[in-house]
């Protein structure tokens, strides 16, 4: 076992996972706005994958998610038109920006640039530009702190697009890289570096499905594999929190913490 081990919430279905999570993210979005007066903007950063159906459910159903207070980024991105299902950019805002009522007011959203997803690297550099003038434009800062990280985990344990054994996962310098040799497709992306990541005040997993079960075991039960949600977990040690259904953890040794709802639903 892991002797960093996170806070690991499971439910007996995917209804629960997503209920739990939009109340984990509405009470970091309460808990960062209410810091001062000088802290107006939420600054969030998601995954993509089955993430973005769990926040669809979640977060459209609630009334105190403070949209207009927002600032949205993308942990990792897929260089894809956005018109292309595989877009993260382009899944949040048909699942999720779309469905926020038009007199609702609207996060701030910060994507790649479209134009470049021809150029990995350009993509990567655009995009860390977009992270300093956000996070660093008016201070120098090593590493950029986002308010609330949400990440998703693959069967073969990589987050983000950060794969495993890749030499990605020993970045230590840039805040955006990019990924030309993703195992699975599409192989061209860019992703936050795992000193990002690890900096966040929050990082939280949200992972569903029996098909993840032998990966989490792995991650929780294994970490001297070093699979790069692993690395999180140890990298991000006392921050990071994991959202499971029950059968994500078939067979695996682990803790589970009861959730207690912080904020009222509706």
């Amino acid at each position: 076992m892991t002797t960093t081990v996170p806070a690991v919430y499971a439910f007996p279905e995917f209804s629960g996972v997503a209920a739990a999570v939009a109340d984990h993210v509405v009470a970091a979005q309460n808990a960062s706005l209410e810091k001062g007066s000088h802290k107006k903007r939420f600054k969030i950063g998601l995954s993509g994958g089955s993430l973005i159906p769990v926040l669809n459910e979640g977060l459209l159903q609630r009334n105190d998610v403070q949209w207009g207070k927002w600032d949205i980024y993308f942990a990792d991105e897929h260089l894809v038109p956005f018109s292309d299902p595989a877009s993260n950019y382009g899944e949040v805002k048909r699942q999720i920006l779309d469905q926020i009522p038009p007199d609702h007011p609207k996060p701030t959203v910060f994507h790649i640039d479209e134009s470049l997803i021809d150029d990995a690297q350009e993509a990567a550099d655009s995009y860390e530009k977009t992270l300093i003038r956000g996070f660093a434009a008016k201070d120098s800062v090593k590493l950029p702190m986002f308010d609330l990280l949400l990440l998703g985990c693959a069967p073969d344990g990589h987050t983000c697009s950060l794969f495993p054994n890749h030499h990605l996962l020993r970045e230590d310098l840039a805040w955006v890289a990019p990924v030309e040799d993703a195992p699975k497709p599409p192989a061209r992306r860019i992703t936050l570096t795992l000193p990002v990541i690890c900096h966040s005040h929050r990082v939280t997993f949200v992972v569903e499905g029996s098909t993840k079960a032998p990966v989490i075991k792995t991650i929780m039960e294994r970490p001297e594999k070093g699979l790069p949600s692993s690395l999180v977990n140890e990298g991000a040690a006392g921050k990071v929190s994991w959202f499971v259904d029950e059968e994500a953890l078939t067979g695996v040794f682990v803790t589970k913490k009861e959730y207690k709802q912080m904020v009222p639903q509706n």
